[in-house]
């Protein structure tokens, strides 16, 4: 199959944020005397937003006047930090300059803040990638189709061609649910039995298989 618009998730799939990720979380959480994250702790919980990320974060039982006070901390700090260890996994900026390059329709589908969603495609993937899509109070998040579904208006994407690129369980689910085919990278967030009890059909372990999967 030959894709004509392609979207991707970011974090474990188009950037390696898990570092910076990590750090902002335990800047906020030490400030608090709470304990820290590990990376794998961090790596295993990524996917599902900064909201549902922090509830991952703190202890049981942590009030809830406290928690809004950790997330609205969390989201300042990696805001302001989002991009000292952050970097594209190796070939992958080329391959989305490539893909542009042969008139491929390209979006960036995050459950990221969008306001972060947004600074890293223009730091990073702003020649190839003109959209992205990112979590506000405006969209529902994935696993709900919406914001692939926006991201295909903003495209001019046809469903028929159209496939969903990311790394974990969340993007199988959000890509079934928009009735679009989904690619799963291995590089990323998730371990790739994970993905298979997940329903993943499609595996791509390095960008020359993730290439040869577009068409």
């Amino acid at each position: 199959m030959h894709y004509t618009s392609v979207l991707f998730d970011l974090d474990g799939t188009l950037l390696d944020t898990l570092g910076d990720l990590t750090a902002a979380m335990n800047r906020t959480l030490t400030r608090h005397g709470l304990p820290e994250r590990t990376r794998q702790q961090m790596r295993a919980a990524l996917g599902n937003g900064a909201r549902r990320l922090m509830e991952l974060s703190i202890p049981a039982g942590t009030d809830s006047a406290l928690f809004e006070t950790l997330l609205a901390e969390y989201n300042a700090d990696y805001a302001a930090h989002c991009r000292i260890e952050t970097a594209p996994y190796p070939g992958v900026a080329a391959l989305l300059l490539k893909l542009h390059a042969q008139g491929r329709k390209l979006a960036i589908v995050s459950n990221k803040p969008d306001e972060a969603v947004r600074a890293l495609r223009a730091d990073f993937f702003a020649d190839a990638v003109p959209i992205a899509v990112g979590e506000t109070a405006a969209i529902q998040r994935k696993p709900a189709p919406d914001m692939l579904l926006a991201a295909m208006v903003q495209l001019g994407a046809e469903r028929t061609s159209t496939v969903f690129v990311g790394d974990s369980e969340v993007d199988i689910a959000t890509a079934r649910a928009a009735n679009l085919p989904c690619i799963s990278v291995l590089w990323g967030f998730r371990d790739r039995d994970v993905l298979e009890q997940a329903g993943a059909q499609h595996f791509a372990a390095d960008i020359a298989q993730l290439q040869a999967l577009l068409g």
